[in-house]
């Protein structure tokens, strides 16, 4: 089930965006989610850059354990018991799976054309890799199942068609593209309940999910005033609007948790 992004109990609260013109580090892959938005496509593209990191203030939450105990050839995969990896704090106190998108700014008459290149979701030890993505309206999304065992991924789209689809054996892969945006587009198993994913679905390509070291770079925007949108499925969202000039790069830090600073 799609979990709601407001939880009560999650006591999430933005502490401190701060806006400087500093170049940041581009972001590592999490779980094999694009970085940033480099995907090559048609369109009015520009020389401006934001970049940042969204770092967790407090204590992380327990993550669910996940019984593997009937799916010996997933169970193997993880020396101890694994956890649904919902709220991911790196060693550097920064959130990953956070994902962060341009809302509005862009011009209105500008259209973009996805990249041929697909974006891959991958099942893979019994979890969904990456867990949360963006992925261009009409670009290819490739589903696979690496697994020896049967999954099925279930596409739970509001805005766009829902779609299941059955994939018994490893090595199997379905293509499928979205024709709407939506932010964010759930995805779970209905053979493992404890497997969830999540897509942003844009017509552009200025967006990117925060990796293992919790930043996050946009680039190739044209120069304007911008309205960023970051994503988390437990702690929701949170906006901050930014201007840059041609060739500038600014810096947006964004902190969630559940800690006051100081």
């Amino acid at each position: 089930m799609f979990r709601s992004t407001s939880r009560a109990w999650a006591a999430a609260a933005l502490i401190a965006c701060v806006l400087s013109c500093s170049k940041g580090e581009k972001a590592p892959p999490a779980d094999g989610a694009p970085a940033q938005s480099g995907a090559a496509p048609n369109g009015p593209l520009g020389t401006a850059t934001v970049t940042g990191k969204v770092t967790f203030l407090g204590k992380a939450p327990e993550n669910p354990p996940i019984d593997m105990s009937a799916e010996a050839a997933c169970k193997a995969a993880y020396p101890t018991t694994p956890h649904q990896p919902i709220v991911v704090v790196n060693p550097n106190g920064t959130l990953a799976n956070v994902f962060v998108y341009v809302k509005t700014g862009l011009p209105p008459d500008a259209r973009y054309t996805p990249p041929a290149t697909p974006v891959t979701i991958d099942q893979q030890g019994c979890l969904y890799h990456p867990r949360v993505f963006g992925i261009m309206v009409g670009q290819t999304l490739a589903i696979k199942n690496s697994d020896q065992l049967l999954h099925n991924i279930k596409a739970l789209g509001k805005l766009n068609r829902p779609f299941n689809i059955s994939q018994p054996t490893a090595n199997m892969t379905t293509d499928r593209t979205f024709a709407a945006t939506e932010v964010m587009l759930p995805f779970e198993c209905n053979v493992h309940g404890w497997m969830h994913a999540y897509a942003g679905v844009l017509p552009h390509p200025f967006f990117a999910t925060t990796g293992t070291d919790g930043t996050f770079t946009i680039a190739n925007l044209p120069a304007g005033t911008y309205t960023l949108e970051f994503w988390h499925e437990q702690y929701g969202t949170r906006e901050v609007t930014v201007t840059v000039a041609d060739h500038e790069t600014k810096t947006v830090d964004v902190r969630y948790g559940t800690a006051k600073k100081g």
